[in-house]
Order: C-alpha cells, then structure tokens, then sequence
C-alpha cells in the first residue's frame, strides 16, 4: 500500500520509522560473552584505552552473576574465552585468575537497578580531561543527543572505588539515568543491553571531545530540550543500538576476529 508521507505530521513519521526500523534492521546472533569481549576491543579502538583501567560487565543467567574481563588483561586482549563469571563478591565461579577488585561498585548498582544488564567504566582520555574540570557534561549537538537529560554528575571523587561506601555512592548518583560523568575519574555507563551500552559509552567519549573543543572556542550554547529530548527517543532504541553495535563490530572483527574465540 502507498502511503502519501508529504500529508503526515512529524509525530506519524516518527512512528512510521519506528516501525520500519524493528521490521527491518537486525542486530548479530553472537553469545553474551562475545559481545562483551566485542565491546572490549571496540572501546579499545576508539580511545577507551587506558592501560588495565576500566571494567566492563554483563549480568550472568544466575541472578547475583556477571560476567567480566580478568585482571591483568588490557581491552585489546579480551576474548569471550577468557573472561570471568564471578558473584556479587567478585568470586570467581568460571574462569581462571581474578576480577578487578574495583568491581564492587558494579554489585551495587545492579542491586539497586534491575533494568541494568551492562556496565561499562572507563577512563576514556578526553572523558578523563573533561572530568579533571570538574564540570558536567554538556549535550549540546544532534549527535550527541542519545544521551540528552541522559548524563548525571558526581562532582566528588571518593578515591580508588573498592569499598562499599563508593558502590552505595555511585549507585545514587546515576539515579535512573543511563550515564554518569565521575569527576576526577571517567565515565559510567548503565544499560539494557551490552549493544546499547557500547553506543553510549562510545557516544559519552565523542561527546567530551566535542565539549572541550568547543569549550576552548567560546561558549556552548544549549539546544532546546524537547528537541533534545525528541533526538534522545529517535536515537535510543534497541534496535538502533543493535545495528550500531553489528557495524561497530565488523569494523573490529577486520582485524580482531581472535576475540570471539
């Protein structure tokens, strides 16, 4: 059937496209664990790297579980068949060698959010310098809006993130948002799903970037938000994610294809 589009308003094309989109686009049939170790190396290839810095998780299919990276082991090095199941007390139920101890703050904020299935922490370089200014971060262009009214801020620094008291604060400080600049520190993302987790924190970094480049031209000015918030819902679907995510990882999987191994 034709539909005449040039007569619908934009609120019928939005919907008109989401539909088209769940219709048609479609993500890639690999296990939790290699999309994790996938996530691993397209961080590392796009300026996630930080020496042995950062944690990345997925909820196991037991509750109380996750899946995580061994200490030890850079991004770039991460492949599905050496990473960690572990509990809440960062013992190790499958695998070999030892989850970063910083982990502890991930147990806390899948207590405290149910709709969480991936975390990622990193300590991404221009995250990082933004973070040394102790500002918040600005979502200030279409690109970026994925995370528009999306982004929390903790301003204080609680020091090396292994006790209980920095997992109780970093779970309150995200509230129900889906990212949180640490000041000092780097960026947390909390999402549904390992694919739209890698698109956001891929997206936080990108948006640093473009805040301090234009922060060092003048002022950044705001964009208003129900056009901002309209950009956040366009953008923020699962299988927009999905399909970011599969083209993320063939671009990887060129040169990396060890990690799913």
């Amino acid at each position: 059937m034709t539909i005449d589009t040039f007569n619908l308003d934009k609120s019928q094309l939005i919907q008109q496209s989401f539909v088209q989109m769940d219709q048609h686009l479609q993500g890639i049939d690999y296990t939790p664990a290699q999309k994790l170790a996938l996530t691993c190396r397209i961080l590392f290839d796009n300026g996630h790297d930080s020496g042995l810095a950062g944690q990345i998780t997925a909820r196991g299919q037991q509750p109380g579980t996750y899946l995580t990276q061994r200490l030890g082991f850079g991004f770039n090095e991460i492949r599905a068949s050496n990473l960690l199941l572990v509990n809440e007390d960062l013992q190790v139920l499958q695998g070999d060698g030892m989850a970063n101890p910083a982990n502890r703050f991930h147990s806390w904020l899948y207590r405290a959010r149910p709709d969480v299935q991936c975390i990622i922490h990193t300590h991404a370089i221009h995250t990082a310098a933004l973070s040394m200014l102790e500002v918040p971060l600005e979502i200030s262009h279409m690109d970026n809006c994925v995370l528009y009214d999306d982004v929390a801020f903790l301003p204080k620094w609680p020091g090396v993130p292994v006790g209980n008291e920095e997992g109780e604060l970093i779970a309150q400080a995200i509230g129900d948002k889906h990212a949180l600049l640490l000041a000092h520190h780097g960026l947390l993302i909390a999402a549904s799903s390992i694919e739209e987790a890698c698109i956001l924190a891929l997206a936080f970094e990108r948006a640093a970037r473009m805040q301090l480049l234009a922060m060092s031209a003048g002022k950044i000015q705001p964009i208003e938000p129900d056009l901002g918030r309209e950009a956040h819902d366009w953008i923020l679907r699962g299988q927009r994610s999905a399909v970011g995510f599969a083209y993320y990882a063939r671009r990887t999987l060129q040169n990396r294809a060890d990690c799913l191994e």
